[in-house]
């Protein structure tokens, strides 16, 4: 008589390693295509978001990751700000929220006093706070910097070499990283433009975010985050705010590449005396499978409003001869003042460029809602369309980004210099004008133009309002180098072939310390 086998017990789940994004699309998106990477090497992957974000999260990512889910921590909707209020004071709820909501999910439970932890946890270096809660349940944390290397390198050399004042005409090497990023005194000069009115979410700044949670009361006010250092890297002689919490972190992630940034890779591993890895840059795979055609944001960016469809942008953009274009934004989070936005109306309409200037409207405070003045409401150049006819075309709010850098039209990009926009400029061989406004984005715009030498500054002393005379003239002198226009189609050849090779090691290389983590 047989007896029945016994059924195979299940197999226990992939082990689990959380990503911590801050709040803001120039953080959110890398954070999740980060997700998507180690979902597919088989391991857990849950993104952790205030509910606030969910509707940025595609409805199919379940679908097409099995092993990548969202992890919603509650928060309350935000009230519009009223006249004079603490403009910080929706942040300091917001980060109670998210601490209450990450202490719940890892205390015991009646019914389960022993849950199951996660391999680690990843933090967005914004983010960097939530390390206290995560160490207080014994689970390691990775920071997570969703700009590139180079501006950290450059933050770090400069507070290592004490370098706290240059006169014109003077530089300064520093130490370990290459000649051409010499510190000039203009790197020194900083917009004196204080704490931003209205702050609208991340954007690709590191800024170290180095906010101990307090559930009483929410994180310290605004200076503990969002005082000076927020409008540019550290000053001169003062200590990057991500250096003290990268003591406790067991290894570090950029949103870069070797192939782009390995020599400031290479220069940040060896300060801090960890594993520092290049994973990205952290674009959407459509963008690594359409090299050398056209894009399109519709099947990419959902829910996206904008004044013009993107047949229409195709339609424009198709009637131009080919590098002619030149392309302006400033991303969704930061641009010029209502003053220097007149004055680049002004040049864009003395120019004989054709151009798309996408303008995004009024800023928001910093988790959404409306401003607090009616003259904050934002900048629309009436009456230019008018002016310059069809040689311009201006959009309200959202530009279809991705379509226009990969259009053979397009010949340069006016742009802020945030990472996100950097790299995505980079891939498809479209040089710059830089005109950064805050955190990393200066030392974005000196690695576009001094290292990689694909772009021009659209002023030499960005402590000042940028005049139309200088974009003037910085719209030609981009838009007639040749030589410049060479250097960024070589450059973009590595990105030629899809996802760079070197970040898919580095992802390799990282999911396999966390296998020696869970196991030992």
């Amino acid at each position: 008589m047989s007896s029945a086998l016994p059924s195979p017990s299940p197999s226990p789940p992939p082990p689990e390693i959380l990503v911590v994004p801050f709040f803001g699309q120039g953080h959110l998106l890398p954070c999740m295509e980060l997700c998507k990477h180690i979902a597919a090497r088989k391991w857990r992957a849950t993104l952790v978001i205030s509910s606030n974000l969910s509707s940025s999260v595609p409805s199919s990512l379940h679908h097409h990751y099995p092993l990548l889910q969202i992890a919603e921590i509650p928060s309350s909707a935000i009230p519009p700000a009223e006249p004079g209020s603490d403009p910080m004071a929706a942040h300091r709820a917001h980060h109670s929220q998210m601490a209450r909501g990450l202490e719940d999910m890892f205390a015991p439970r009646p019914d389960d006093p022993s849950p199951s932890r996660p391999v680690c946890a990843v933090l967005d270096v914004m983010m960097g706070w939530t390390g206290e809660i995560f160490a207080k349940y014994q689970i390691p944390t990775v920071g997570f910097f969703t700009s590139g290397a180079c501006s950290l390198a450059m933050e770090l050399a400069v507070w290592k070499a004490k370098v706290e004042d240059l006169k014109p005409g003077e530089t300064c090497r520093l130490p370990g990283l290459p000649e051409d990023m010499a510190l000039t005194a203009s790197d020194l000069k900083r917009r004196p433009k204080g704490l931003l009115p209205h702050l609208r979410g991340g954007g690709g700044g590191k800024g170290g975010g180095g906010i101990p949670p307090n559930l009483e009361s929410g994180p310290p006010g605004p200076m503990g985050v969002f005082g000076p250092k927020f409008m540019g890297p550290p000053g001169p002689g003062q200590q990057p705010p991500w250096v003290d919490e990268s003591g406790s972190w067991f290894a570090m992630l950029f949103h870069t590449c070797a192939e782009l940034e390995g020599v400031f890779l290479d220069y940040l591993a060896g300060q801090v005396n960890k594993p520092v890895w290049g994973v990205g840059p952290l674009l959407p795979e459509q963008y690594w499978k359409s090299a050398g055609s056209l894009l399109h944001d519709r099947e990419i960016r959902l829910n996206r409003q904008s004044s013009v469809s993107e047949d229409e942008v195709i339609q424009w953009l198709d009637s131009k001869p080919r590098g002619s274009a030149l392309y302006v934004s400033f991303g969704s989070e930061v641009g010029p003042t209502t003053e220097e936005s007149a004055e680049l109306a002004a040049a864009l309409e003395a120019s004989t460029r054709p151009f798309i200037w996408a303008i995004h409207g009024p800023p928001q405070t910093f988790l959404g809602g409306s401003p607090d003045s009616e003259s904050d409401q934002g900048y629309f150049p009436h009456g230019l369309d008018k002016k310059v006819g069809e040689r311009g075309l201006i959009i309200r709010r959202w530009a279809p980004q991705l379509l226009i850098l990969s259009h053979p039209s397009t010949g340069g990009f006016l742009s802020h210099c945030g990472w996100n926009s950097t790299v995505e400029a980079i891939g498809r061989g479209v040089p710059f004008l830089t005109w950064p406004i805050r955190g990393d984005q200066y030392y974005n715009a000196k690695l576009v133009v001094d290292h990689l030498k694909i772009g021009h500054p659209v002023s030499e002393d960005m402590s000042r309002d940028a005049m139309r005379d200088d974009i003037g003239k910085g719209i030609e002198r981009l838009m007639t180098d040749k030589g410049m226009r060479e250097r960024a189609t070589h450059i973009r050849t590595a990105f030629e072939h899809g996802f760079p090779a070197s970040s898919a090691d580095a992802l390799d290389a990282f999911t396999g310390l966390m296998i020696y983590v869970y196991f030992s």
